[in-house]
């Protein structure tokens, strides 16, 4: 069985891009519009990944992965910041905060689930036909 993959973003068109790409993959995916909401997802669902936004209401992207890395029971999931924050020393202070690993907006389809694939364990990634007769 393929990985769930807990999408966090408040904007409606990276996250159905985000859905959309891990669906056509072969991921199931979950989704949260907020950073609370990710947290009470997380807790609930516990996906095998999260992509979460940084800059989000109600608790911003460092806010959650507080939460979720204090949590004995989530602290072991990979959490990915995707973020437009691209200047010189957010990717150290990003992974410095807790996350496991740093992506930069805009999303780019050829190269995205590739990404994300290495953060999830060889026997969740998704099978992809191999092509041949």
């Amino acid at each position: 069985m393929a990985a769930r993959v807990l999408i966090i973003e408040d904007n409606k068109a990276n996250l159905e891009l985000v859905e959309y790409l891990l669906k056509a993959s072969g991921y199931a995916t979950l989704a949260a519009r907020d950073g609370a909401e990710g947290v009470l997802t997380a807790r609930k669902e516990r996906p095998d990944l999260i992509i979460c936004d940084l800059q989000m209401p109600v608790m911003d992207g460092y806010e959650v992965v507080r939460e979720l890395k204090k949590d004995p029971q989530l602290r072991s999931i990979q959490v990915i910041a995707v973020t437009a924050l691209s200047m010189p020393g957010d990717r150290a202070n990003v992974l410095a905060a807790g996350f496991d690993g740093y992506l930069s907006k805009p999303i780019d389809p050829e190269t995205f689930v590739r990404t994300v694939e290495s953060f999830v364990p060889p026997d969740l990634r998704a099978r992809r036909p191999t092509g041949g007769s």
